[in-house]
């Protein structure tokens, strides 16, 4: 889990003044308001029995970190270089290596071929543990790549997509479109859905040609609006919820809505207060509000289930919806496991005690949270 943060754009690199927005209207500033206080915690009811399974280690997490899932391995990384693929029954290393430089984005992986971004905008392939190839970017990275079809996709800062050869690093083509004078440093929305390569674009999602990255269609989650850079920053963050063609995303502080894929037209979009991606399955869409309440819209027609506002001010993650529970990390290490139908808690667990770094995930039936600290820890069912 990290704080959006808004960077001023200088052509196509990401630059120079980096603006943090969440939380800054609530900072002791010249006599303006303290910062709200988190929410005091309810008595754990511990109605769902979970305990720890394993747990492992990689450095600090200082940047967006996606955990990668492919069959049984965890694929995961660390600020200082660190790629690590793991195994996720034991959590035993199945090989681990350095890229040499600090990591920006990361990590993708089809479960052979890894990539990462690293702050000096290079993306870099790695498989069994060795760097096959690294390539540099147009602009900065903060959405971990995407390896498919022996390609590695990679969505920039600047809205601009770039898709390399697996093997070789060739690139093969490079999409990009008119970019806004902000961006979020925050990972965005990437994924491969059928044949269609979809990314999130500003405010939109576009469906992309995989072959030759032309625009096969764009759907509107929310338009700028404002007076001003910031009040009109409206990208798409990351992670999605993805049932079949539906693809459910939230607009970075504005909405939160569905997209059809398969025909690229929005299904509904809600407005909603967030800075985190969404989970979901048939029946909800599950996120995270600036606030910290935990709001359900219902997947068919986008009203709202419930909400949970017995989190508030506790920094959330964004969720995980796994079977009839939600799981979401804090930014105190811990991870609060809601009942999917009504929001009450179930469960409540420790970590290390640093913020959750990425969207819980699960693997099988093992459920895996990494903190900022690098503690890798992992969770299954009683």
């Amino acid at each position: 889990m990290g704080r959006a943060q808004p960077v001023l754009r200088r052509g196509l690199a990401a630059a120079a003044i980096t603006l943090l927005l969440a939380g800054c209207s609530s900072l002791p500033f010249f006599g303006g308001p303290e910062k709200p206080k988190p929410a005091e915690l309810q008595p754990n009811p511990a109605t769902l029995g979970i305990r720890p399974a394993w747990t492992n280690r990689i450095g600090e997490v200082a940047f967006p970190l996606l955990v990668n899932v492919t069959g049984n391995q965890l694929a995961v990384a660390s600020s200082d270089g660190t790629v690590a693929v793991l195994d996720a029954s034991t959590g035993r290393d199945l090989w681990r290596a350095s890229v040499g430089a600090p990591i920006g984005a990361g990590v993708g992986s089809d479960g052979t071929l890894a990539a990462v971004v690293t702050q000096q905008n290079e993306v870099v392939a790695l498989s069994g543990g060795k760097v096959l190839w690294r390539e540099r970017l147009p602009a900065q990275a903060y959405t971990a790549p995407l390896v498919a079809g022996n390609r590695v996709f990679v969505l920039a800062a600047d809205r601009s997509v770039t898709a390399f050869d697996g093997q070789t690093g060739r690139r093969l083509w490079n999409q990009s479109r008119p970019g806004e004078p902000l961006v979020l440093r925050q990972a965005g929305v990437l994924l491969a859905v059928g044949d269609t390569l979809v990314a999130g674009q500003g405010g939109r999602l576009a469906g992309l040609n995989p072959l030759n990255g032309s625009i096969r269609w764009e759907a509107p989650i929310a338009t700028p609006r404002g007076t001003n850079d910031v009040e009109r920053l409206v990208d798409l963050v990351g992670r999605v919820s993805r049932v079949g063609n539906s693809v459910c995303a939230r607009a970075f502080q504005a909405s939160v809505g569905c997209v059809d894929t398969g025909r690229g037209l929005v299904s509904w979009t809600k407005p909603a207060n967030g800075g985190e991606g969404v989970s979901g399955d048939e029946r909800f869409v599950i996120g995270t509000e600036s606030d910290g309440r935990v709001v359900a819209w219902r997947r068919d027609n986008g009203e709202r289930a419930w909400v949970n506002d017995k989190l508030l001010y506790r920094g959330l993650s964004t969720p995980l919806v796994v079977g009839s529970s939600v799981a979401i990390g804090d930014s105190t290490g811990l991870l609060h496991v809601l009942s999917r139908d009504d929001g009450s808690l179930r469960n409540r667990l420790p970590t290390d005690g640093t913020p959750v770094a990425a969207p819980p995930v699960v693997v099988g039936n093992t459920l895996v949270v990494v903190t900022r600290g690098g503690g890798v820890h992992a969770f299954v069912p009683q």
